[in-house]
């Protein structure tokens, strides 16, 4: 890159001038590149300990006059490549120039001018940038892509100097932290150390302070624990770790889909300096804070915060606190936790002014809402510029028709009207509906109570306000805690979830996607049709078809909404609840704040959240109920009551009346009172659970007490809760009242925080989704056939390796079909596939039979022949197939393999067009190939049964079982024999034959595997030949003459191969044709070359090379058939074909010319070496952990290496 000019008083110090002329310099750093000594090793240790190399790369330019002892800077470069780029120019666009100068003065001031100019051109599109240095970043960029052999689309986030602990030594280096990676490099007198993991692979990731490790991070992955410090602020890192390890996370989970589709289009502008992309990762940390905090929906975008102070008029008191803008709402959080949130949507504000400034009350501005509220803020730094954002948002909010406040539309049908017809439905809480309005005067004391509660909330309304912009303080959580009275429990839910503020953003959203989704049929319908009538069958209201229509359509139409979640089981008992409090409309927000923002992952098709709330649970108990914790480990009880607890917020384990409290308290403080209530109940049955001596004991001893949670100040008539009642035949336990089990939970529990859950939830996150994934990984290795004869071990190293070449895709090949983000629902063997190009990379680094140049054509007829539904991918199934087929076996069965690539579908219409006919006899191998044509039927078989699954629903029973004898009668394996593989015409054999040099090129015993497999081809050669005059076709003339003699050909027909394919060992040793090894259209340029040849025993196999011919390893012998590359054929014609040295056009195969297995099965059995070569066996293991290696190392095209100095 071009720097400005600055002044260089020493220039050779620490650099070696490698290029010069009279106006410039060319200069490499010493310990860069080739030698270097002990002072290229102590020069590159400093420049990974201060991070010289950051600021000056390896190789420059420097400007310089004759007489001036001074030299300028003009240009850097991390590459030979980019730095000679850089001279060239200078040389061809400066140098003549210059010569024209008679100052040297006035060359400087030029050179510097003409710098200066280039970089203001490179520079006139860039975006403004921040405080970092921009070249600084951009050359540790460089130098990390470089180091780590990264691509570009591989984004540096930010780098920081820690030291990494390699055992108990300390070694100073930079840490890179990038979008997918952490990497950390150092070189310390001699001594290298270069890490890269993958975020995906994190395991856990802390920070903590040991006598061994002072403040340090701690990061784990499956092979390795990695231990950094020696931070200059280790809490921005750790910060930004837990980010980028969470978006991994996420990218396992595939949660993000829905979410990003509703998401704004980001910006195109590429991302330049060090403050663009990590400026971005906390904003969107700050966002998700933000939203979290106010229960905002998934779209809102923070703007900016203040500090501020907030007039109470309930408390006549200035609270001081933080003001938030956002593009919809303007919100206000206390700096005491309970002291006052608000949140002021911007469709409510009316007038925004600034107030008259006094000692009293400095730079306040006064914010007036339709609901007749005016709020008072005050100590505002720099106030104008607030007020000016707020009207630019004003102005942005659309004037829709204000909806009615959530106390007035609860009394007024909300719901759609486009339903079926005929189909009734809820305008309003089937509660209401069906308990009617009973007087509470009827009631007795608990209706004087349920009275008396409601009047405590309109006062409450008349000091705090009704609606969005009630002030909420700790007096309204008294009396949510108090519980909520039966008639303003929807109107709360919907306020203090943030539900409300959705509805009314989005009017008729919730009809019109009733009615896209009524009629659909899917997964998710079947299922929700399945539990309708399991959702609180006890209940009244859903015993009749008016409730479970309701039920139905709200399911319906957020499976339609977010198919990525669809239905989950439990979401059922929920909805049903809210539909008793609330319109259907409002039970479907309700329920989109449920399982989007209040309990994340909870409804996916793994209930990831609910397992890492499990796993939150468990260390909650460990802290405070250490000595419970280690016996409910030992029952195994937590993981069974935790999941049925979180899902249902305890409605499926508690009477009714008393979940339903809970919720109230959920709705309001999140899932904070879930694990408080949960810790409670296990601490109120210590004694119990501490004497039990198994599972089923310790749950009948928690289903008994919860049975018996009441909640004696109901106004319901009871509900029967089915919950099945554990008793033991003892005496009932007794009754514990819900509020006092809710008061003792926040008396015990009440030290949590909703910040060291989230905390705890990352921690937890990484564990669940990791575990996850290794169930994942040992239910795809289950999958493979027992025949494949991989061990598992293996086949889960093999898994590893394929599940981070399709990740790759993700990362950096956003075009790669592969790049589709994978579907979780699909089954674990069809989740992670792989494309032709990735499949290329990996056949080469795990392949046994090393072809050189010709491995990408190899790997591109494997791929062809494992790709069955022709989709351009291949699952792991497919892949280690494939790859078993040249692993294991015996020598039939590895020649099977290759013979088969080189017939179709492997060989392709381009590379052997007269072989088409094949297709119609191709068959697969029963042993190697077994699984990959079970495969293919199962793919079938399911197709047939997918397309007439909707028709056949309502088919009887024996016509299902005809189908599954169907499929059963497909699976049935037939044994294959190499009877049943079809005849190899002459094009394919040659191109069999040019493999097979190609893979012998680079073994130990390659010149006599030359030998053997040019006897072997000179054998098949004469044997095809001989089967031709057996097939007596009319209108050709036999030939009586051996195959080696060299006559004219017969014109018309096509060529006899024996004189098309004849041995150049008489004449030149270089006349050998190559074929093309490229896969594509691209057509052959040369199809054969010669075996055998002219005069006397040329055709006979105990010929051998002279001694001359076998010095040069690029000569073959006479008996080599084909060589890639070997021959540069640009010159010759496509039809060209070499017949004894001499080129000569016209046809190049024999159409009626064919070889059967067999015969070279039995050819090859005749050459002991060839043998040899098939039946060794090779280490798959090796092979697979020098691919982990040079995964993502050191860039091979890169010239920078570290010298090593012996001594």
């Amino acid at each position: 890159m071009w720097l400005a000019p600055e002044e260089v008083l020493v220039a050779n110090a620490l650099w070696v001038t490698e290029r010069a002329n009279p106006f410039f310099v060319l200069q490499r750093r010493r310990g860069h590149g080739q030698g270097g000594g002990l002072t290229g090793l102590l020069v590159g240790t400093l420049d990974v300990v201060l991070d010289s190399s950051a600021r000056v790369a390896p190789y420059r330019i420097l400007h310089q006059t004759q007489d001036s002892q001074i030299y300028w800077t003009v240009a850097s470069g991390s590459s030979r490549k980019e730095i000679t780029k850089h001279w060239e120019w200078l040389e061809n666009n400066l140098l003549q120039t210059l010569s024209v100068f008679d100052s040297e003065e006035d060359i400087t001031t030029f050179v510097k001018g003409k710098i200066h100019g280039i970089i203001a051109e490179e520079n006139k599109n860039l975006q403004p940038l921040g405080d970092e240095d921009p070249g600084k970043f951009k050359e540790a960029e460089l130098k990390m892509r470089k180091q780590f052999g990264m691509p570009e689309g591989e984004k540096l986030v930010n780098y920081y100097s820690c030291s990494y602990w390699k055992g108990r030594v300390p070694r100073q280096g930079w840490l890179y932290l990038t979008v997918n990676h952490l990497c950390f490099y150092s070189f310390l007198l001699g001594k290298e150390v270069s890490l890269v993991v993958q975020w995906v692979d994190v395991t856990r990731l802390e920070k903590n302070a040991t006598l061994l490790f002072p403040e340090s991070i701690h990061v784990d992955t499956r092979d390795q624990e990695l231990f950094f410090s020696m931070f200059l602020n280790i809490g921005e890192t750790f910060k930004l770790m837990e980010q980028l390890a969470n978006l991994a996370m996420r990218q396992l989970l595939d949660s993000e889909r829905f979410l990003e589709d509703r998401a704004p289009p980001r910006s195109a502008q590429p991302l330049r300096n060090i403050s663009a992309l990590k400026r971005d990762l906390d904003a969107r940390a700050k966002n998700e804070s933000y939203r979290a905090t106010f229960r905002l929906p998934g779209d809102e975008r923070l703007d900016g915060h203040t500090t501020c102070t907030l007039w109470t008029p309930f408390s006549k008191l200035h609270i001081p606190g933080q003001m938030f803008i956002s593009t919809n709402y303007i919100c206000f959080a206390s700096k005491e936790e309970d002291a006052c949130h608000l949140i002021i949507p911007l469709r409510e504000v009316t007038i925004v002014e600034k107030a008259d400034s006094c000692s009293v009350l400095p730079s306040p501005l006064s914010i007036s809402t339709k609901s007749k509220m005016t709020f008072l803020f005050a100590n505002l730094k720099d106030r104008d510029f607030l007020v000016q954002r707020i009207s630019d948002f004003l102005q942005k909010t659309p004037s829709k028709q204000a909806l009615p406040a959530p106390q007035e539309a609860l009394g007024q049908p909300a719901s759609p009207t486009s339903h079926q017809q005929g189909a009734p439905t809820a305008s309003q809480g089937l509660l209401k509906l069906f308990q009617g309005n009973m007087p509470m005067e009827d009631l007795g004391a608990k209706g004087a109570k349920e009275k008396m509660k409601e009047e405590l909330w309109h006062i409450h309304f008349f000091e705090y306000g009704r609606g969005v912009c009630m002030y909420r303080t700790a007096r309204t959580r008294a009396l949510v805690l108090k519980g909520i009275p039966e008639s303003l429990r929807g109107e709360l839910w919907l306020l203090f979830s943030g539900a409300w503020n959705e509805m009314v953003s989005h009017p008729g959203y919730y009809a019109e996607l009733v009615e896209k989704s009524m009629g659909k049929y899917s997964l998710a319908t079947e299922e929700i049709e399945r539990d309708l009538h399991r959702s609180m069958p006890e209940h009244p209201a859903f015993q009749n078809e008016l409730g479970i229509a309701a039920l139905r359509r709200v399911l319906t139409a957020y499976a339609f909404r977010n198919p990525t979640i669809g239905y989950c089981q439990a979401m059922n008992i929920v909805t049903s609840v809210l539909l008793l409090y609330g319109s259907e409309e409002e039970a479907f927000w309700l329920l989109v704040a449920l399982c989007e923002r209040m309990l994340p992952d909870y409804y996916n098709n793994r209930v990831v959240g609910a397992l890492v709330d499990q796993g939150i649970f468990e260390e909650l108990t460990r802290d405070f109920l250490p000595q419970l914790s280690e016996k409910m480990q030992d029952l195994g009880v937590i993981a069974s009551i935790s999941l049925s607890w979180f899902l249902t917020l305890f409605l499926s384990v508690m009477p009714f009346e008393s979940a339903v409290v809970i919720v109230d308290c959920f709705f309001y403080e999140g899932i904070k009172v879930v694990l408080q209530v949960a810790l409670a109940i296990l601490d109120a049955n210590m004694e119990q659970l501490l004497s039990c001596s198994d599972e089923g004991e310790a749950m009948t001893v928690l289903g008994r007490y919860l049975d018996n949670v009441v909640n004696k100040q109901s106004v319901s008539p009871p509900i029967p809760h089915l919950h099945a009642l554990l008793t033991s035949g003892d005496d009932p336990p007794a009754e514990v009242d819900i509020f006092d089990l809710l008061k003792m939970s926040y008396e015990k529990f009440s030290s949590l925080r909703a910040y060291d859950i989230e905390q705890m939830r990352f921690k937890q996150r990484l564990k669940v989704i990791q575990s996850l994934e290794d169930t994942a990984k040992r239910s795809v290795v289950r999958a493979i056939p027992g025949d494949i004869g991989f061990s598992i071990e293996e086949l889960e190293d093999l898994y590893m390796v394929f599940k981070a070449k399709h990740l790759t895709s993700q990362y950096w090949g956003s075009g790669r079909p592969s790049a589709v983000r994978r579907d979780p629902s699909l089954p674990y063997l069809e989740q992670y596939r792989i494309d032709a190009s990735q499949f290329q990379e990996l056949f080469t680094r795990l392949a046994p039979w090393a072809c050189g140049a010709h491995t990408p054509v190899l790997a591109g007829r494997m791929f062809r022949l494992l790709d069955r539904n022709k989709d351009s991918l291949i699952t792991f199934k497919e892949f280690v197939t494939g790859m078993s087929g040249m692993y294991h076996g015996d020598l039939t069965d590895k020649l099977k393999v290759l013979y088969k690539l080189h017939l179709p579908p492997a060989l392709s219409s381009e590379e052997a067009e007269s072989a088409l006919e094949a297709t119609h006899y191709f068959t697969e191998d029963s042993s190697s190939e077994e699984a990959l044509r079970q495969e293919e039927r199962e793919g079938a078989a399911n197709e047939n049964i997918q397309e007439k699954r909707g028709e056949e629903k309502g088919n009887s029973p024996p016509e299902c079982r005809h189908y599954l004898q169907m499929w059963a009668k497909e699976k049935e394996v037939q044994k294959e024999t190499i009877k049943d593989l079809p005849k190899m015409n002459q094009e394919q054999f040659i191109e069999l034959c040019k493999t097979l040099y190609n893979m012998f090129s680079e073994d130990p015993k390659e010149q006599d595997l030359y030998h053997a497999i040019a006897t072997v081809a000179s054998l098949l050669l004469r044997i095809g030949e001989v089967g031709k005059r057996f097939l007596g076709q009319p209108g050709r003339k036999l030939r009586d003459t051996a195959p080696g003699e060299d006559e004219p050909p017969a014109p018309g027909p096509p060529q006899d191969p024996a004189r098309e394919i004849q041995s150049p060992a008489m004449g030149d040793p270089q006349a050998r044709a190559g074929g093309d090894t490229q896969l594509g259209n691209v057509p052959q340029e040369s199809q054969v070359v010669g075996q055998g040849g002219s005069g006397e025993g040329q055709g006979s196999p105990s010929q051998r090379l002279s001694d001359d011919e076998t010095k040069d390893d690029m000569s073959m012998s006479s008996y080599s058939v084909v060589s890639t590359g070997s021959l540069q054929c640009e010159d010759l014609a496509d039809d060209t074909v070499l017949v004894g040295g001499e080129a000569r056009s016209g046809g190049t195969v024999d159409a009626d010319w064919s070889i059967s297995f067999e015969q070279i099965l039995a050819s090859i059995l005749t050459e002991s070496v060839l043998v040899n070569f098939f039946e060794e066996r090779v280490d798959i293991g090796l092979k697979i952990k020098d691919q982990r290696k040079v995964e993502r190392q050191f860039s091979t095209s890169s010239d920078y290496e570290q010298s090593g100095v012996s001594g």
